[in-house]
């Protein structure tokens, strides 16, 4: 349980000894001169001047020390806020990894989608309009009349794909379904992350074993913090509109630029995101080497690619996701909790 500085603080009503408001005087608080202190205030009271006490007085320091009990005493509120917060973060962590290894198996039984699957996060998030802050990663994909514009051609067999995902997602979710906004990012992390493994693996001449260790030891899984961090997209409920998604496989490289332009990118992030582009990624990037902004940055992933860790190219595409896959959103970092249930003592039997 998290411990806040408030509750270290111990309760102080206790030391300070509450005066009589009687004239009287007793054996426990006798009849001699003491100096009362209330914000800056020296008052000198002896039996002889009780009546320079006045109410205003009292009341001040009845204030200050019951302030400071409420201090001492919501230490217990914040300690228990900390432990409710630390349960949240456990359900969703653990429904997250189930999540991933759902993805996971699913994308490698269906390697042949891998095009589409990152084609359909891209166009999900690429409907982002930066003026008026809409569209966005909101799952907007998933309806007919939207996944049937032209610039979404070929990737419904991706989203059938994650139907099924999803539906075994669901049932075994103790926070709600999974949204499709959520969904359909994380198949793209999952795509990704099995593209490296793969990659690692391929460079130590197929043995899966040694693969693993060296992606384990050099690769850049550990850099998906910030993603996983962005759990709790929320759908839309309705398509986005026309028009704000260009059709990649007959763009000119000055349309790529300047749709990444419109939502806060540049060449360097277009290069990264070559393989999401279309079906065919070195043709892709042989179309982005013509454009002299954005040949640098092709020609330094493409090096990356062929060292071990692959680290320049792996960092940067895992950066630029991060942030594409947030445009548009308002994280809720409350989904997918659920009550837990409580125990009922009275039923123990000692």
């Amino acid at each position: 349980m998290g411990v806040s500085f408030l509750s270290t603080i111990s309760p102080l009503l206790a030391l300070v000894p509450v005066p009589s408001l009687t004239t009287t005087a007793t054996n426990r608080y006798p009849s001699h001169a003491v100096t009362v202190r209330c914000n800056k205030m020296e008052i000198d009271a002896t039996a002889e001047h009780e009546d320079r006490i006045c109410r205003r007085d009292i009341l001040k320091c009845a204030g200050v020390t019951i302030g400071m009990e409420l201090m001492a005493s919501s230490g217990l509120f914040v300690e228990k806020a900390s432990a409710a917060d630390l349960i949240q973060r456990k359900q969703r962590s653990e429904f997250l990894s189930s999540l991933k290894g759902t993805l996971f198996t699913a994308i490698n039984g269906n390697a042949e989608l891998i095009p589409s699957l990152l084609t359909l996060a891209l166009n999900d998030a690429m409907t982002y309009d930066k003026a008026t802050k809409s569209g966005g990663a909101n799952g907007s994909i998933r309806f007919s009349s939207e996944l049937k514009r032209p610039e979404n051609k070929g990737i419904s067999a991706a989203l059938n794909l994650l139907d099924d995902a999803k539906k075994e997602i669901d049932s075994y979710s103790k926070g709600g379904p999974i949204s499709y906004a959520d969904l359909i990012q994380y198949a793209a992390q999952g795509v990704l992350k099995s593209t490296f493994l793969a990659s690692a693996i391929r460079k130590c001449g197929g043995n899966e074993e040694k693969g693993r260790l060296v992606y384990t030891a050099y690769g850049s899984n550990g850099q998906w913090g910030l993603f996983d961090k962005q759990f709790g997209r929320v759908d839309t409920q309705e398509p986005d509109p026309e028009g704000r998604v260009p059709l990649w496989v007959n763009a000119s490289v000055k349309e790529m630029k300047d749709k990444f332009v419109a939502i806060g990118f540049g060449p360097r992030q277009l290069a990264v995101m070559s393989a999401f582009l279309g079906p065919d990624q070195a043709a892709t990037e042989a179309l982005l080497a013509t454009d002299p902004d954005v040949s640098p940055w092709v020609q330094k992933y493409q090096r990356s690619r062929e060292t071990v860790s692959e680290t320049d190219y792996e960092v940067d595409l895992i950066t630029t996701l991060t942030k594409l896959s947030s445009l548009g959103q308002q994280i809720n970092y409350e989904a997918y909790t659920y009550p837990v249930q409580r125990v009922n003592l009275s039923k123990l039997k000692l």
